[in-house]
């Protein structure tokens, strides 16, 4: 893989870091503002409403600048950004500052993901998207621990100025090692952009990143009172236990973008199948403590190895002219699965069967993912004539 790749990779794992080390500092930052912790638990809702709405505005408003120089841009928005929070005087400050860096996210991963794929030949495409994710996942293995550690022994403001420098030396790496591109003397269009993304087949590819992401997230994000109050762990050994799940997300992520190269709606499939197993399964491993450490960093592993294939699928479907938006938006896909799913798992813990029972009904999620892949995949192998429409005007 080329040295650009990995320079794409530095720059996913800032913004990795970014988004998920606030989950280990809402007690500090609700203390220091003299919020609630559900206050304080909205500035990642917040980060995510960001990328959500961001990712198709910054892209179309960035359609006509060169892909390197939209990288660096963002790159740049993502350490003032950052910057800005550790500076803010206020919650409300705060909340302001994480949506402007949430601004970078979605560009960032849609972008980065059409140059890596073009950094390699054909047949290595999703190995590439999986090299530059694997920087969110080192993000969840180091970068957010030793956030977490850092904020809690030195102050959470700590913790984003030295996030705000890991965007400096990011920015560092993606100047030097990224190879130039040219602005598109024609760029597209917005409407063409627009009009390639809208084709049924995208559209079908983000509906299945949103349903596959939800059930990853309607179990990962109630992990730590699964493993507590379902398991029987102490508070301590949540950390060390997250450390299997990121090393499952890691080893995922790689796999998958390898089985995505060699047969793309197979990996797709069974990905999205596992994934429904291992959640299934988790529900009956989390009473036993040594099969709750195995499973966890299963699910980890079934987790990311859907994100490959999944990136992919939308690249391919989208025409030439809509390739950034779409690979932008399926990002946004992401972060909305994420927050349906959080909101499902907290329905199903206070108002349905309960905490124990989060697994089997995130399971439900990506099996009913299936569904637009298949409706996908026949109409394209049974598409309808174009001309039977005016046949039947005339």
């Amino acid at each position: 893989m080329p040295l650009a790749l990995y320079a794409l990779t530095a720059g996913a794992f800032g913004i990795g870091v970014t988004e998920f080390v606030i989950m280990g500092l809402l007690l500090e930052v609700g203390a220091d503002f003299g919020v609630s912790i559900s206050a304080a638990g909205l500035l990642i809702s917040g980060y995510a409403l960001g990328v959500t709405v961001g990712a198709p505005v910054v892209t179309a408003a960035t359609a006509r600048w060169s892909r390197k120089t939209v990288l660096l841009a963002l790159m740049a928005v993502f350490t003032l950004g950052n910057a800005a929070c550790a500076l803010a005087p206020t919650y409300e400050a705060l909340m302001v500052a994480r949506l402007v860096t949430a601004l970078a996210h979605g560009t960032f991963f849609g972008v980065g993901s059409v140059v890596a794929t073009n950094l390699v030949a054909p047949d290595r495409r999703a190995s590439a998207i999986a090299i530059m994710f694997t920087g969110l996942t080192v993000a969840t293995i180091l970068g957010v621990p030793f956030g977490t550690w850092l904020g809690q022994a030195h102050g959470w403001r700590s913790t984003f100025w030295a996030v705000a420098a890991i965007g400096v030396a990011a920015f560092a790496i993606i100047a030097l090692a990224v190879p130039k591109d040219r602005a598109a003397a024609e760029p597209p269009r917005l409407a063409d952009e627009w009009r390639a993304v809208l084709r049924a087949p995208v559209l079908l590819g983000l509906a299945t990143t949103v349903l596959g992401f939800a059930g990853v997230f309607a179990v990962f994000t109630y992990i730590a009172p699964l493993l507590t109050r379902v398991s029987g762990f102490a508070d301590s050994a949540v950390s060390p236990i997250l450390l299997v799940f990121g090393g499952g997300l890691m080893l995922g992520n790689l796999v998958g973008g390898r089985l995505a190269d060699r047969r793309l709606v197979p990996a797709m499939v069974g990905s999205l199948v596992v994934l429904a197993l291992v959640l299934v399964a988790l529900t009956f491993a989390l009473p036993h403590r040594v099969a709750a450490v195995f499973f966890v960093g299963l699910f980890g592993a079934a987790a990311f190895a859907t994100v490959p294939p999944l990136q992919m699928w939308v690249l391919e479907k989208a025409s030439g002219a809509g390739q950034n938006l779409a690979s932008s938006l399926n990002i946004a896909a992401f972060n909305l699965g994420n927050a349906i799913g959080a909101w499902l798992g907290g329905v199903v813990i206070d108002d349905g069967p309960g905490l124990t029972a989060l697994g089997w009904i995130a399971a439900v999620l990506p099996l009913s993912a299936l569904a637009p892949i298949a409706w996908s995949v026949v109409r394209e192998r049974h598409p309808v004539p174009r001309a039977t429409a005016a046949a039947c005007t005339e």
